[in-house]
């Protein structure tokens, strides 16, 4: 969503604890993890699926998933809307091709994933004055994935570190292919981005892309 504000507070337990241990969060965790590995979809795309849940603003987080979740496997031929509504009962399971055995979870998340391509030569330097911009320049029309937070667009910082090129979400969640470009950890007064902050030195430092960001001459 870009940084847009928070719709479902999350409420701490009595005992300070994030209320994300029920159950059914756990397995929409799995399923959605385990799905993911058939290779249907981007990471990316499955972020853009959340992202324009028609109920979005009224989903808690874990809702979320599972929804998005639903419209990526019957969007993808996976399963149909009749399968989810009415399970078949009694009926011998057809494991996909790729489906992720229990045995090897611990094996492929330890994995991970990497996302840096081969791609074009930073244009920025560490210690470079930056400024956001207000609509990254490969924007998609309005409704597009970005990585490019809401409340850190149009803002000044400085780059802090250069991690070489990687996957460019904002296409890659469209299928239009990864179009890896640099990217950046960019670091930001905190006062600037918020408005005010509790301490004068406190920083928030954003990982992003090239396409997000143009020179500051100030």
């Amino acid at each position: 969503m870009g940084g847009g504000g928070c719709t479902t507070p999350m409420v701490p337990t009595a005992d300070g604890t994030a209320p994300y241990d029920a159950p059914w969060h756990r397995m929409a965790l799995g399923l959605t993890v385990a799905a993911g590995g058939l290779g249907a979809w981007s990471i990316d795309a499955a972020r853009h699926a959340r992202e324009v849940l028609p109920d979005y603003a009224t989903l808690t987080y874990y809702e979320k998933w599972i929804a998005a979740l639903a419209d990526l496997l019957v969007a993808r031929g996976l399963v149909t809307v009749d399968d989810l509504a009415h399970p078949p009962v009694g009926v011998p399971a057809v494991l996909h091709p790729k489906a992720l055995r229990a045995e090897r979870v611990a094996e492929i998340l330890a994995r991970g994933s990497p996302y840096q391509r081969p791609g074009p030569a930073p244009a920025f330097k560490i210690g470079q004055r930056v400024r956001t911009r207000a609509v990254p320049e490969n924007a998609l029309v309005a409704g597009g994935h970005t990585r490019l937070p809401g409340f850190a667009a149009g803002k000044v910082g400085k780059v802090l570190l250069s991690h070489g090129a990687h996957v460019f979400p904002d296409s890659n969640a469209h299928a239009l292919g990864e179009a890896a470009e640099p990217l950046y950890t960019v670091v930001f007064a905190a006062g600037d981005l918020w408005g005010a902050a509790e301490n004068p030195r406190d920083e928030v430092t954003l990982d992003l892309w090239q396409s997000y960001l143009v020179a500051d001459a100030g």
